[in-house]
């Protein structure tokens, strides 16, 4: 039995109870000495845990698992994220301060079983919890891999056992078990909509993902050079896989094609025939017209196999255009294949925006040099995210030097892009008369 890993849910909820008390014992020094044993651990092990991502889902690429990896490790925000806040007056002193929110559950995705397992053990040790992993059914040998790699780190520093746990296997009814359960404090769900709605069903705190359909739009002022190889480089990431990546591309007429030679010129091909949009459609969409699920996270070569269209090797992102009522258009395929619609200006291209992102407020791109465009577009939205002039990934911190890393957005419970600070709870403490130097 790898390290941390129960067959159990009664024994591994009981364990990581019991390490969560002897953690909550330890100072912040030792929180910060355990997170860099574990970022060290992973950084050694890149390779190996991309390489069993990609061969147990069959999603994604290794180029890209390994990026996404050594962004999850090293970039994801430690202690440095809990602010505390102090008010001072005549009357005292308040302070505003982060503290630990106990045993959390976190319910991970196939789509990324271990960056998004890295990334919120980080966060959640970062803020003094304990964590117990429920991965993917269909990526259990990954996630569990990574929870035991994380479970040696911890116990070879501090000597705690079980800080975070995981069950050998995983299916939705030990999963609910494990959220009812108890001793679970709180739940960090990012699953997808239906996850994170039987969580809230549970009465607990929750912090989860809903829906999301980003888009991106290209006026007519903006760099289309630039806004060409954003869109190519972060909807080819990871053959489409984050949330946060462009679903739907909308362009001004005026700009159409060039943006469409930019594409080309970053290796994606644009499908402009009837008949090999029609054998895209017959290959991607179920007889429902929802997303097959056997091609999410396959590149665009298998993609264009599939469906018998002639192309050169190497392709990295295939450009249909399309109307926006077309299901590539609604729904959000998770494969790299990006619709193109038209509009007649700026505005028109507003107003689509806002019916394909369809008010999930999870992740919205606009390319424009134009200020006042650029304010009245993420004001409308109100996305978690919105990026100006840059790849839509750059919003969860990929692409991007020097940006935090963080891959699980909560649009549907509000906090936005997840780091230590919301895994807390906030806590008030007062002093009166006293500690105002001013």
């Amino acid at each position: 039995m790898e390290v941390g890993i129960f067959s159990s849910v009664n024994n591994a909820i009981y364990s990581v109870r019991m390490a969560y008390e002897r953690y909550s014992n330890l100072s912040l020094e030792d929180r910060e000495e355990i997170i860099d044993a574990i970022r060290k651990s992973l950084n050694q092990n890149i390779d190996l845990i991309a390489t069993l991502a990609v061969e147990e889902t069959g999603m994604g690429n290794l180029h890209d698992k390994k990026q996404k990896l050594q962004a999850a490790i090293n970039k994801t925000p430690g202690l440095e994220d809990l602010i505390t806040e102090v008010k001072t007056g005549d009357r005292g002193m308040i302070l505003y301060e982060l503290s630990a929110f106990g045993v959390v559950c976190t319910v991970e995705p196939v789509t990324s079983p271990a960056a998004s397992v890295i990334s919120h053990v980080i966060g959640l040790l970062a803020a003094g919890n304990s964590v117990f992993i429920c991965p993917s059914p269909r990526a259990v040998k990954t996630s569990n891999f990574v929870t035991s790699l994380i479970s040696n780190a911890i116990t070879e520093v501090c000597g705690i056992d079980n800080l975070v746990v995981s069950l050998d296997e995983s299916n939705i009814s030990m999963i609910q078990e494990v959220m009812h359960h108890p001793d679970i404090d709180m739940i960090v769900c990012s699953a997808g909509e239906a996850a994170t709605k039987g969580a809230m069903a549970c009465g607990k705190k929750v912090i989860g993902e809903g829906g999301s359909n980003s888009v991106v739009l290209v006026d007519e002022t903006a760099d289309i050079d630039k806004a060409a190889f954003d869109i190519v480089s972060s909807a080819s990431f990871d053959n489409n896989l984050i949330h946060a990546a462009e679903k739907t591309v909308i362009a001004v007429d005026k700009i159409v094609h060039e943006l469409e030679a930019g594409f080309v010129k970053n290796n994606a091909v644009v499908i402009r025939d009837q008949e090999q949009m029609l054998r895209l459609s017959g290959l991607l969409l179920r007889e429902d017209l929802k997303p097959r699920r056997k091609w999410i996270g396959r590149s665009a070569d298998e993609i264009l196999d599939g469906a018998e269209i002639p192309h050169q090797a190497g392709v990295k992102l295939i450009v249909v255009e399309t109307i926006p009522q077309h299901p590539f258009v609604i729904n959000e395929m998770r494969v790299p294949v990006l619709p193109l619609v038209y509009a007649a200006d700026y505005e028109t291209g507003l107003q689509m925006m806002l019916d394909i992102e369809q008010r999930y407020k999870y992740a919205a791109v606009l390319h424009s040099t134009s200020i006042q465009r650029l304010n009245e577009a993420a004001r409308k939205l109100q996305t978690a995210i919105f990026v100006k002039n840059g790849p839509g990934i750059a919003g969860v911190g990929l692409l991007i030097p020097n940006s935090s890393f963080a891959l699980t957005v909560a649009n549907a419970t509000g906090e936005g892009v997840l780091t230590a600070r919301h895994f807390t709870r906030r806590r008030k403490c007062m002093l009166t008369n006293g500690f105002s130097i001013r």
